[in-house]
């Protein structure tokens, strides 16, 4: 009898041993996915369920070993529900902390500088397909929902900050206004506006300065020559001289490239720059911290016109005079081949 129990003795820590050092392995093992994934654990999920949707997705190699791994370690209570980002080759431990961590996985979507709101929205719309493009338009253009945002101005065209976001992964029209109207203010709240040379009360405070930095933003592409053209609109602005920026003759119409007709140039919507002088009602397009900066730290010139020199360079002629500008032109004229 002894000897009996002995032996049931060494059996039971035998398949106790192993047992443990199977469940010890199975935590440590590594998953199988050679690049990351993105996982989403619905809300309520139980840790059985999650743990079968990492056994299907190979990131795990037992649904059980995971929920008692999480049961051990008092873990069970902690799981998060949403969208989470799973390195490549990490163990059933790593993934456990990431899903009881809270840290969800995030979108990261580009959105270029001087891009206008329905541009945008398209950028949007790649990532988020459920989103309805009349609601945005309606959200823009809403100035109580614009002013629940804590922008003083009718519509948020101009708000919606141009940079590499890090989204939800899922979103609707109001989230994410919300976040690109979050993201311009910080980028306001960290411009210096008190320096001597500031124009900040010359125009007349934000919704102005983002007014006159979307009109210098879509007028160059080159950082370097922002300051200048902006020293000119404000020379412009001073003598009551329309600023003569196409950029808003292309916004009334949405035509954003090819010719502009003289159609459209006689249009008597106030955002006609050629037509009206002062700034048009409101930006249009989002511009960038540095068409931002030039605008409120503008070059200090004499120049009242300028014009693409068409020769390939993406660079403008300067000039103080209508003369001056008139041979300009002719000279992109014959750059352009004409």
């Amino acid at each position: 009898m002894k000897k009996i129990l002995l032996l049931l003795v060494f059996i039971i820590a035998g398949l106790t041993c192993g047992t443990g050092l199977y469940y010890y392995q199975s935590t440590k093992a590594i998953s199988e996915n050679s690049e990351t994934m993105i996982i989403e654990i619905p809300k309520g999920s139980s840790t059985t369920a999650v743990g079968k949707i990492l056994q299907e997705k190979a990131l795990i190699k037992s649904a059980q070993h995971f929920r008692w791994y999480l049961r051990l370690t008092s873990q069970d209570a902690n799981l998060k529900a949403g969208f989470f980002e799973i390195p490549p080759q990490v163990n059933l431990t790593q993934i456990a902390e990431i899903l009881t961590s809270g840290r969800e996985a995030h979108r990261k979507v580009s959105i270029p500088e001087g891009r206008a709101s329905w541009e945008i929205y398209g950028i949007l719309k790649k990532h988020y397909p459920n989103l309805d493009s009349i609601k945005w338009e309606n959200l823009v253009h809403d100035k109580d929902f614009t002013h629940s945002l804590g922008v003083k101005a009718p519509n948020l065209e101009g708000w919606l900050f141009p940079d590499t976001h890090s989204l939800p992964m899922e979103a609707d029209e109001v989230q994410l206004l919300k976040l690109l109207v979050e993201a311009t203010k910080k980028c306001l709240k960290d411009i210096d506006i008190n320096k001597p040379d500031s124009r900040f009360n010359e125009l007349g405070g934000w919704e102005n300065v983002l007014n006159l930095a979307s009109i210098v933003e879509e007028e160059t592409g080159n950082p370097m020559e922002r300051p200048h053209i902006a020293g000119v609109f404000h020379n412009r602005l001073r003598q009551h001289i329309p600023l003569g920026a196409d950029p808003t003759v292309r916004y009334i119409f949405r035509n954003l490239i090819g010719p502009i007709y003289k159609s459209q140039l006689a249009s008597d919507n106030p955002y006609n720059t050629r037509r009206f002088a002062g700034l048009p009602p409101g930006p249009i397009s989002s511009p960038g911290r540095k068409a931002i900066e030039a605008t409120l730290y503008p070059m200090e010139t004499k120049d009242l016109y300028f014009v693409a020199k068409d020769d390939g360079s993406g660079l403008h002629f300067f000039s103080t005079n209508l003369r001056q500008h008139n041979i300009y032109k002719e000279q992109a004229a014959r750059n352009r081949g004409e």
